[in-house]
This record gives structure tokens, sequence and C-alpha cells, in this order.
């Protein structure tokens, strides 16, 4: 079965860095693309960013491009987001996602918590 598991939350300082990592198994993880999609306390979910299914292409959205990296390693299974520069508005959980065939995402993670705070 799918399984997607991330990492590498905690408690980080404004201005700090973190890495999330996200495993998955159960799939051909090279064939698809995959997202980060946070969730921050009272609000809806807001899509962070994209990878392609080899890596080569990658997509942010305007509130963390410039300071967050998505990254993939195939051989691995493993998913990365690189996470600098943090501030108090990227507290959130952070999913990985799985892209389905059709359009969305058909498996998602249980999500790492990530707070900025001083």
């Amino acid at each position: 079965q799918v399984q997607l598991v991330e990492s590498g939350g905690g408690l980080v300082q404004p201005g700090g860095s973190l890495r999330l990592s996200c495993a998955a198994s159960g799939f051909t993880f090279s064939s698809y693309a995959m997202s980060w999609v946070r969730q921050a306390p009272g609000k809806g979910l807001e899509w962070v960013s994209d990878v392609n299914s080899g890596g080569g292409s990658t997509y942010y959205g305007d509130s963390v491009k410039g300071r967050f990296t998505v990254s993939r390693d195939n051989a691995k299974n493993t998913l990365y987001l690189q996470m600098n520069s943090l501030k108090p508005e990227d507290t959130a959980v952070y999913y990985c996602a799985k892209e389905g065939t059709g359009a969305g995402y058909d498996y998602w993670g249980q999500g790492t918590q990530v707070t900025v705070s001083s």
C-alpha cells in the first residue's frame, strides 16, 4: 500500500532553516510528480511546491519562492523540502502529496509540524 511519511519538522527561530523529508513506499516513486502542501493554524490548505517525476522541474508558491527548495532522490524514494529564512507565517503542518493519474492528489502523508517562533 502507498505510504508517505514526513519527518524533519520542529521548532525553529525566525531566520532559521529546516529540511523536511518524505519517505515514499508502495508505488513507483520515480514515475510521479510530488508536492508539498501546508496548512497553517485556522487556515485552509496552501500549495507550497511541486517537483516533476525526474526532479528537473520545480515550482513554488509566491510566499516561499526564493526561500524554499524542493528536491527528490528517486534512488531513495524520498522527497525533500529545504526551508531557509523561515518566517513566523511559515508555521504550519507540512504534508507531502502524490499526484494522481488524473487531476489532484491521491495520497497524502500524515504531516509534520513546523513552528517558527522566537
